[in-house]
C-alpha cells in the first residue's frame, strides 16, 4: 500500500522488525488462549485469535463482503482503482538495483509477471533508458511449476565469488521463508544444494560451503517472542540434522542470528548475536578459537566494513580506549584489534550528528562510506573515506535542498553506490556516485505520475502536551484558503526510531491530491527522525507524549484554518496502526476518519499474538504492574466504550500477517460491532505485513482506502 509519501518498500510498519528478526522461525500465530494477560474469560473475541479456524474464516469472509459491497459499489470506486492499478503496473517504475558480482540485479513485478521476475543486466546497460535484462528467476513459472504460491523475500551471495546465492521465497507472502541454494552461473537452482525448510530463519555465509544457520532446530527451541535462539553451523553435503551448534541463546531472548562482514580489499568478519530486547544486541565475532564477545554496547548494530575498519552505529552514549562518543554517533574499529582484543576496543569517530540531525542510512563500496543523514528533516549524504593515517575525511555531495535523499545500496568490490532523491513533489530519481571522485550521476527519473504545477510544500510546528515542538510537513494547492474546509489526511508512524521523510508517492498525489485533497506528515516522537532521543522519549511508559504529539499537530492544522474535524483523516499502519486506535479511542471528536492498517490494538494481549512480544522494549509488558496499567490506560480494544461518538474507522489487515497478525484488526472491529459503533473491516488473505501480495491487491487495498476518505471528507 503506498497511500503516504514514502519509500519504495511497503508500510514501515515495524520496519525495525525486519532488520532485528527476519532471522528467526516463527511459533504459531493463532495464540493460546490459555496464556492470555487478560483472562480469555473477559475476552469474548478470543475466538478470532485463531487464524485459519473455520469460524474465523467465516467472520473474515462475512465483514469483507460487508465493506467491499459499501466501497467497491460506490461511485468513485472504479475510477480510484483504475489508476492505482495504472500507477502499481506502470512500465516506467525506477527497478531499483542490487550490484552482484559486479552486475545489476533487480526484482520485478508488472501486469504480466504477478509473482515477479528476478532479473540482470550490465552496469553499463542498467544505466540506459532501455537495459537489456536477462531473467535469473520467473516466479510466476516456478510457482506453476511447483503448485505454490512464491513470492520474493531475497537473496545472500556468498563472497566473494557470489555466483551462489541463498534465495528466499515466502508462501502468500508471509514473513516465514523456505530458503534454497541458487547458482547464479547456471541460473538454476542447485541440485542437492543447501536447502532450508518453511519458516522465519536466517542464514549467512561463513564461506562458500559453510552456512550458519538460526531456525526451530527441534520442536521448542524458540524464544518467548517465537524466533530460534540456536545458530549452528551447516557443511555442504551435510543433511540438516549434522549442522553442530555455535551459540545457543536463551529462551527469554527477542532472537538469534549471525551476520557476516566482507570489504573490498578482502577482510571477512563472521559475527553471531542474540539480542535479550529489541534494541539490544550481544555481538561474538567467530575466531579459530570459537566466538568471542565483542565489548560494543548493547544499543549498538555493526553497519559494515572499510578497509578493515568495522563501523558501528551508536544509539547510546560509549566511552573505550579514553575517548566518549555520543548517541547516533558513526565509529569505527580496526578488524585486526577486534578479532586481537574483542572485550578491549579503542574506536575512531566517522560521524557525529548535530543537534538537529540524526543518520539515515549508510552504503559501503571499496575505498568509502556513503552516508545519508537527515538535517531537520531534508536530506543530505557525504562520503566518507579513511585516511592512512587513521581518522576520516569526508566530502558533503551536491545533491538538491528539502529532499528526502536514501542510500539505496553500494558494491563492496568497486567504488559504486546508489542513492535515491524524492520529494513530495518532485519523483524519484536514482544518482550513481563515485565514491573515489564524488561524481554524481543521474541514471533513472521517474517521470511525474500526477499534476504538481499548483502545488507547495510547507513545514510547520505544532506544540505538544509538555511543551515539545512538533515539525510536520503539509502538501496543498497553492492559494488554499484558510477556512477549515480542505479535506485534510494527517499521517505519522511514532515508533521504533523509524524516520519518516519527505517522499514521492503516485498514488497520494493522483488520487488525493490532484483531487484537491492535503496531504500532512508529522514527524512526532517515537521516530528517528532527531535521532536517538527523539524515539526513546517515547518508550514504554512515557508512550503518552507520542499520542500527544499526534494530536497537537491535529489541534494545530485545526488552528491555522488548514482544515476541520469535520473535514480531518488519519492514516498510519503497524505501530502507525496503534497511533490510530489511541487517536481514535482518546480523541474521537478530532477526526471524521481513521484509517486504521494492519494494526495493534489489544495491547494487554500483544505478547502472546504473533511475534508481539519481541517489542517489549518498545512497549512495556503487562508482567510489569506499572507498564501494564499504562498499556491498559491506552489499549484502544480495552479503551473503546458504547455510547460514546466515534469517526466511522476503516480497519484492515492480511490473514498472512505473521508479523503484528490480523487478531487484533478482527478482535477491535468485532468489539465495535457488539457496541453498535459503526466502523468497516477488511482482511486480504495474502500479503503478510502489507496491503496485499501483488500489485493488482495492493491497488484495490488503496482504491478502497481512497473511496473511504473520499466519502468521509470531500463529500
Amino acid at each position: 500500500m503506498k497511500l503516504s509519501f514514502r519509500s519504495p518498500s511497503l508500510v514501515p510498519l515495524l520496519v525495525a522488525a525486519a532488520a532485528l528478526i527476519a532471522c528467526s522461525q516463527s511459533r504459531d500465530t493463532s495464540s493460546s488462549a490459555s496464556s492470555s494477560a487478560s483472562s480469555s474469560g473477559s475476552d469474548p473475541f478470543i475466538w478470532l485469535e485463531q487464524v485459519s479456524s473455520p469460524r474465523a474464516m467465516t467472520w473474515v469472509k462475512s465483514e469483507n463482503a460487508k465493506t467491499v459491497a459499501v466501497l467497491e459499489k460506490d461511485p468513485e470506486y472504479p475510477a480510484l482503482y483504475a489508476e492505482a492499478v495504472k500507477i502499481a503496473e506502470a512500465r516506467d517504475r525506477i527497478p531499483y538495483p542490487d550490484i552482484i558480482g559486479g552486475q545489476v540485479y533487480n526484482f520485478w513485478q508488472d501486469a504480466d509477471h504477478v509473482h515477479g521476475v528476478w532479473r540482470r543486466t550490465t552496469l553499463a546497460s542498467y544505466q540506459s533508458e532501455s537495459p537489456a535484462w536477462t531473467t535469473v528467476l520467473d516466479l510466476d513459472a516456478l510457482s506453476k511449476a511447483e503448485k505454490a504460491n512464491w513470492f520474493w523475500k531475497g537473496a545472500d551471495c556468498a563472497e566473494p565469488a557470489e555466483t551462489r546465492c541463498m534465495v528466499s521465497l515466502s508462501d502468500g507472502g508471509e514473513d516465514a521463508v523456505t530458503t534454497r541454494e541458487f547458482d547464479l552461473t547456471t541460473d538454476s537452482f542447485v541440485k542437492d544444494g543447501f536447502l532450508i525448510p518453511h519458516g522465519k530463519q536466517s542464514s549467512s555465509w561463513e564461506d562458500p560451503n559453510t552456512l550458519l544457520i538460526a531456525r526451530e532446530w527441534a520442536p521448542g527451541d524458540l524464544t518467548t517472542s517465537g524466533y530460534p535462539f540456536i545458530v549452528k553451523r551447516l557443511k555442504r553435503g551435510e543433511p540438516m540434522s549434522a549442522a553442530v551448534e555455535l551459540f545457543r541463546g536463551a529462551k527469554s531472548d527477542v532472537s538469534a542470528g549471525s551476520s557476516a562482514l566482507v570489504d573490498g580489499s578482502g577482510n571477512q568478519a563472521v559475527f553471531v548475536s542474540h539480542s535479550p530486547s529489541f534494541f539490544e544486541s550481544e555481538r561474538y565475532i567467530v575466531t579459530p578459537k570459537g566466538i568471542e564477545r565483542v565489548g560494543i554496547p548493547l544499543k549498538a548494530s555493526i553497519r559494515g566494513m572499510v578497509n578493515g575498519q568495522v563501523l558501528i552505529n551508536l544509539d547510546t552514549a560509549w566511552t573505550t580506549g579514553g575517548k566518549s562518543f555520543t548517541a547516533g554517533s558513526l565509529v569505527s574499529v580496526p578488524l585486526s584489534q577486534m578479532l586481537a582484543s574483542p572485550a578491549q576496543l579503542a574506536a575512531t569517530l566517522v560521524y557525529a550528528p548535530g543537534p538537529r540531525e540524526s543518520l539515515n542510512g549508510i552504503s559501503i563500496t571499496r575505498n568509502a562510506i556513503l552516508l545519508t543523514r537527515l538535517d531537520n528533516v531534508r536530506g543530505r549524504a557525504d562520503v566518507y573515506t579513511p585516511v592512512q593515517s587513521g581518522g576520516w575525511t569526508h566530502v558533503t555531495l551536491n545533491l538538491p535542498d528539502n529532499l528526502s535523499i536514501n542510500d539505496v545500496g553500494g558494491d563492496v568490490h568497486s567504488n559504486n553506490a546508489f542513492l535515491s532523491v524524492a520529494g513530495f513533489l518532485t519523483p524519484s530519481s536514482l544518482t550513481l556516485v563515485d565514491a573515489q571522485t564524488n561524481a554524481l550521476k543521474t541514471v533513472k527519473s521517474m517521470p511525474p505520475k500526477f499534476d504538481a504545477s499548483g502545488d507547495t510544500v510547507e513545514q510547520f510546528e505544532a506544540t505538544s502536551s509538555d511543551g515539545t515542538h512538533v515539525p510536520y510537513f503539509v502538501v496543498h494547492k497553492r492559494g488554499m484558503k484558510l477556512d477549515g474546509h480542505n479535506p485534510t489526511i494527517l499521517y505519522a508512524y511514532g515508533g521504533f526510531q523509524v524516520s519518516e521523510t519527505p517522499n514521492y508517492s503516485a498514488n497520494t498525489g493522483k488520487l488525493w491530491l490532484e483531487r484537491g485533497g492535503v496531504w500532512v506528515l508529522a514527524n512526532i516522537r517515537g521516530g528517528g527522525e532527531f535521532g536517538p532521543a527523539w524515539h526513546e522519549a517515547g518508550l514504554k511508559t512515557h508512550r503518552q507524549v507520542i499520542y500527544d504529539d499526534f494530536a497537537a499537530v491535529g489541534r494545530d492544522l485545526v488552528k491555522r484554518g488548514i482544515t476541520s474535524a469535520s473535514k480531518l483523516g488519519i492514516e498510519g499502519g503497524s505501530n502507525g496502526g496503534l497511533l490510530m486506535g489511541v487517536e481514535f479511542t482518546q480523541h474521537p471528536e478530532l477526526w471524521s476518519a481513521v484509517d486504521i492498517q494492519v494494526p495493534l490494538l489489544d495491547m494487554l494481549r500483544y505478547e502472546q499474538i504473533a511475534a508481539g512480544a519481541s517489542w517489549v522494549g518498545e512497549y512495556g509488558s503487562v508482567s510489569v504492574p506499572a507498564e501494564r496499567t499504562f498499556l491498559a490506560s491506552i489499549s484502544p480494544y480495552n479503551n473503546v466504550h458504547a455510547g460514546t461518538k466515534y469517526p466511522e474507522p476503516f480497519i484492515w489487515t492480511t490473514t498472512k500477517d505473521d508479523r503484528v497478525g490480523p487478531q487484533h484488526a478482527r478482535k477491535f472491529a468485532a468489539k465495535l460491532a457488539s457496541m453498535n459503533i459503526p466502523y468497516m473491516f477488511y482482511e486480504v488473505i495474502e500479503g503478510g505485513h502489507g496491503s496485499g501480495a501483488s500489485l493488482k491487491e495492493r491497488a484495490h487495498t488503496t482504491a478502497m482506502e481512497m473511496t473511504y476518505f473520499t466519502e468521509k471528507l470531500m463529500k
